[in-house]
Formats: structure tokens, C-alpha cells, sequence
């Protein structure tokens, strides 16, 4: 399976950014979204992070 072109991922600049500027509030500026270029296909995704932190209200 071939990944994404940089073209496609232009706008997604904060995923993996170190610089990045996370808030204790609530701020729906810092979640980013990219097209589905397969919508009809079944997907199963794991997600492996031991260090997240959800903040939920």
C-alpha cells in the first residue's frame, strides 16, 4: 500500500510538529482533516501511544 503525495498532506502541518502548541482548553483549531480517497473500503485502525492524554469534558 503506497502512502499519501506531499501535495495531498500540504495542509496538515501540526501532526509530528514539535513546535506545536497544545492548550489545557478545548480547541477544535488544533484537529486537522484530509480527504478519504477511499471511502467505500472497510478500515481497521489501532492506535499505539502509551504517553496520550485525552481531555474530555
Amino acid at each position: 500500500m503506497t502512502g499519501r503525495k506531499d501535495e495531498e498532506l500540504q495542509d496538515v502541518t501540526l501532526l509530528g510538529n514539535q513546535n506545536t502548541k497544545y492548550l489545557f482548553e478545548y480547541d477544535p483549531a488544533i484537529l486537522e482533516t484530509f480527504d478519504n480517497n477511499h471511502p467505500n473500503r472497510d478500515y481497521f485502525v489501532k492506535f499505539n501511544c502509551p504517553e496520550f492524554t485525552s481531555l474530555c469534558q
